[in-house]
């Protein structure tokens, strides 16, 4: 019985906010960077006409995470948690 406990612990898991993969034994409160907010693209400040791109701008230029302003749709997370496991739902 105690062997299938730990078994259970070890199994590999993908976490659902960074999509990589962790086990029980190794997530710790900042195992996870992840944006907690989504990748959006805004209106301007007068709320009638979107972000207008210049031609030699980036594609995401008028685009960024909505909790911390990156640009980079690549950008690393900017908060840290436990990894959270689709099983956990």
């Amino acid at each position: 019985m105690e062997t299938e406990i730990v078994k259970e612990k070890e199994r590999e898991m993908v976490c659902k906010r960074c999509k990589h993969t962790y086990t029980a034994s190794s997530n710790s409160s900042s195992s996870c960077r992840f944006h907690p907010s989504f990748f959006v693209c805004r209106r301007h400040d007068d709320q009638k006409r979107y972000y207008e791109l210049g031609p030699d701008d980036v594609p995401y230029a008028a685009k960024f995470y909505d909790c911390c302003g990156a640009e980079d749709p690549d950008a690393s997370g900017c908060t840290t948690s436990f990894h959270v496991s689709y099983d956990d739902d």
